[in-house]
């Protein structure tokens, strides 16, 4: 049975066709259940509170925007399936600023995002057609915030949101600013395109406050990054990405929270599993990033760029190619599998503790040193990373780390132990 909130502003036809927003545009729902599970679709923008029940699967009919001074409560074990669709059709949960979202998933009970393409039904943790590899096949969550962040003005436009739309802005004045509570939930199989070159995050944070509380999030196998922070200052805790197809964790715009207890499982189409970059505008802000383990293949380790600035500790990294195995046209390391500072801003900050990376270990590959991958990109560094090496990492034996993610806190509840991939992580 499918229901339609009236919250959706939508009308049933023939072939479960959904007309919605302004542009009448349409958007084929199939039914991949044969009917068999309790369906109510959502569109449009949440004018009033409301309660998504776990007894019935949600599916966001086009882009759902929680309102300003409105709160959505999400129950623990909720499915939540976006349509297919690309730009001005692309489905998506967007909290506006003012918006509250209340996603209290639990380790028994967490809350999926998936696609309408997902095979998973009430009750279950996961389904059994989609891999890591399926990406692309619907938008993502948004959060919009007051707090504030280094752009050109105290408020701008978020990514993956037309411009003349807008519940998509964000940014502001209150630092402590509150969007909610976000804890155990799946964000699965996103990233839809909304434009050339522009694809949509598994989790966007723009200028969230710290009053929002975030922990135990997963995005798996999103077309665009896994999350990105764009400037705010909520801290996060335990979020594990796994196959984003573009950057594991992105940091922008002067993000001055806190990240703790991070996983990055990369996968062939991973760029970086960190990019960091620097203000962009007048307010500085320096984030911290601590028990990471970054795991990879044919991809970049760490990226700062544009000023960086921020304190990464207690990081373990694994699986990396060798830069000199990597080699581009000219017969130069092309910057796959090393940590580099991509600009004198960047080598600067870092010659002054601005940027500063402590306590890591590192499983080299086969014939690499450290020098090799930690790499100075400025002209005449005052004081480079690589003269630092000494003091801030170490060479270790695969399964003798100290440092790194707490693997046990993702156990049961994500995507990635599902399907077995924390089992033998070294």
């Amino acid at each position: 049975m499918k229901k339609l909130t009236s919250s959706a502003l939508c009308i049933s036809i023939s072939l479960f066709m959904v007309s919605c927003g302004s542009d009448d545009s349409f958007v084929v729902l199939p039914d991949p259940d044969g009917g068999a599970n309790n369906e109510i679709v959502h569109s449009g923008i949440i004018a009033a509170s409301e309660t998504w029940s776990a007894d019935e699967i949600h599916i966001l009919g086009e882009k759902v925007v929680v309102d300003q001074g409105v709160t959505l409560t999400i129950e623990p074990g909720t499915i939540i399936k976006g349509v297919e669709g690309e730009g001005s059709l692309a489905s998506a949960l967007i909290v506006a600023r003012g918006g509250r979202l209340m996603a209290e998933g639990t380790s028994s009970n967490p809350i999926i995002f998936t696609s309408i393409l997902d095979d998973i039904e009430i009750g279950q943790k996961s389904g059994t057609n989609l891999s890591e590899s399926d990406n692309g096949l619907w938008g993502g969550l948004i959060v919009l915030g007051n707090a504030p962040i280094s752009a050109d003005a105290s408020a701008v436009q978020i990514e993956g949101i037309p411009a003349d739309e807008t519940y998509g802005l964000y940014g502001g004045n209150d630092a402590t600013d509150d969007s909610g509570i976000i804890r155990y939930i799946s964000v699965r199989h996103g990233g839809t395109l909304i434009g050339e070159g522009n694809e949509i995050n598994g989790i966007t944070l723009g200028g969230v406050g710290s009053g929002t509380v975030i922990e135990y999030v997963e995005v798996v196998g999103n077309k665009d990054d896994g999350v990105e922070w764009f400037g705010g200052t909520v801290n996060v805790s335990n979020v594990l990405v796994w196959a984003a197809d573009d950057d594991a964790i992105d940091i922008d715009q002067a993000y001055s929270g806190t990240i703790n207890n991070a996983l990055v499982i990369a996968f062939s189409g991973t760029d970086h599993a960190l990019e960091i970059d620097g203000p962009e505008g007048s307010i500085d802000g320096s984030f911290t990033l601590s028990n990471a383990t970054l795991l990879g293949v044919d991809d970049e380790i760490a990226d700062f760029r544009d000023g960086a600035l921020g304190t990464l500790t207690n990081v373990y990294v694994s699986g990396f190619v060798s830069p000199s195995a990597d080699l581009d046209s000219n017969n130069e390391a092309d910057g796959e599998g090393d940590v580099e500072l991509d600009d004198d801003e960047s080598s600067a900050n870092y010659a002054i503790g601005d940027l500063d990376l402590i306590n890591w270990q590192v499983n080299l590959p086969s014939n690499t040193t450290l020098q090799d991958i930690f790499k100075d990109k400025a002209d005449t560094p005052t004081s480079g990373i690589q003269d630092d090496i000494p003091n801030f990492v170490t060479a270790v034996t695969p399964g003798l780390r100290s440092v790194g993610v707490d693997m046990s806190l993702f156990s049961g509840w994500t995507f990635a132990d599902q399907k077995g991939k924390l089992i033998d992580i070294q």
